[in-house]
């Protein structure tokens, strides 16, 4: 069983993401460090992209500083070795997008992915009808692939990415890209929750817009993890670990 699937059967997980190398590499991990101490179930690890097209201001923020100071691949997977290292229970989940998986090859990422420490993939510009060669490969290497779906997904999508999602389905909870909201539409995530369980088992977390407590205790009543990523990234990039900390803590409690 999947240190992923672990968690899922556990708990639901607070699924944390941050970016990698961001605002430097120490920073990256003390933030890590930081989120695992203070309530993070599962870290999503964001590799750094030119072309971020699925995310918002602020994570398109640390993408760019990240790019700039020439933060890699290879350097990510250094850091998620040092993170399983010290911390050997927490499911570490890169969230990438395919063109770095291109570049260095399927086989090879996958290779190091899984040497580094390694346990899933999130790759959001990689739709399931173009991941069969990437799936394989991953599972031949015991690494779980996650996709996503959306409010605007039908019963036939639904269906698809159930079949290609190994441990959990990130369910997006509005249309458009990533960024800390105030509120969100609450019936309608509830509804198409609802709809995704009626046709698959496969565990549902949301993400997308997730930054206060009161997010997460709403959630949490008919999903089966939440994920948090601006909000995060926003404090990463000041390093305030202080903030980040009381902010863990606070969206863990709202899911107890």
């Amino acid at each position: 069983m999947s240190l992923i699937k672990e968690k899922f059967e556990k708990t639901k997980p607070l699924i944390c993401y941050f970016m990698a190398g961001y605002p430097s590499l120490e920073d990256s991990f003390l933030t890590a460090k930081t989120l695992i101490e203070n309530g993070a179930d599962i870290l999503e690890v964001g590799v750094p992209f030119s072309d971020p097209v699925a995310d918002g201001p602020t994570i398109q923020v640390a993408h760019e500083k990240a790019v700039k100071d020439g933060i890699t691949p290879l350097d990510v997977l250094n850091l998620t070795e040092k993170l399983k290292r010290n911390f050997p229970d927490i499911p570490l989940i890169l969230m990438t997008y395919y063109n770095p998986i291109y570049i260095l090859g399927i086989q090879n990422f996958c290779k190091l992915a899984k040497e580094k420490g390694v346990d899933g993939f999130i790759v959001p510009d990689l739709p399931p009808e173009e991941a069969k060669e990437f799936k394989e490969i991953a599972n031949s290497f015991q690494l779980s692939t996650i996709f996503l779906l959306a409010p605007t997904s039908d019963t036939r999508r639904i269906e698809l990415v159930s079949k290609y999602s190994d441990d959990f389905i990130y369910y997006v909870s509005l249309t458009g890209i990533t960024g800390a909201r105030d509120q969100l539409p609450w019936d309608e995530v509830q509804s198409q929750i609802r709809k995704i369980k009626s046709i698959t088992s496969t565990p549902v977390a949301v993400g997308f817009g997730v930054s206060k407590k009161e997010h997460t205790k709403i959630l949490s009543q008919f999903s089966d993890g939440v994920i948090v990523g601006s909000a995060i990234v926003k404090l990463q990039g000041k390093k305030d670990f202080k903030e980040i900390a009381s902010l863990i803590k606070s969206l863990k409690e709202g899911m107890q």
